[in-house]
């Protein structure tokens, strides 16, 4: 998958830094190095599904996020957590 722009929205910044303490330095640094992508649902409109990527910041902290990836290549940032143990395991192991 190759992504060629983010979409935020206002919002969304606010919570992940509100509720995961996240910021978009960590998720656009997760997007450069080398992400594991995994499709998650089809979206409301064809072509455009929710997909999560997860990957290692340059701090180490390891993230998933969850994004519409659109049509044209461009992502819509929907949210960004750490991982869970499971998911880290996974995501290790892959």
């Amino acid at each position: 998958m190759r992504i060629k722009g983010l979409i935020w929205l206002d919002e969304i910044i606010d919570k992940l830094a509100r509720k995961h303490h996240v910021n978009q330095r960590e998720v656009l640094e997760v997007l450069t190095n080398r992400p594991h992508f995994r499709f998650i649902e089809k979206g409301h409109r064809p072509g455009e599904n929710v997909y999560a990527a997860l990957g290692e910041t340059k701090d180490g902290r390891y993230l998933i996020m969850f994004f519409i990836y659109k049509k044209d290549g461009r992502a819509i940032i929907l949210s960004a957590r750490d991982m869970t143990s499971a998911e880290r395991k996974r995501y290790e192991e892959s």
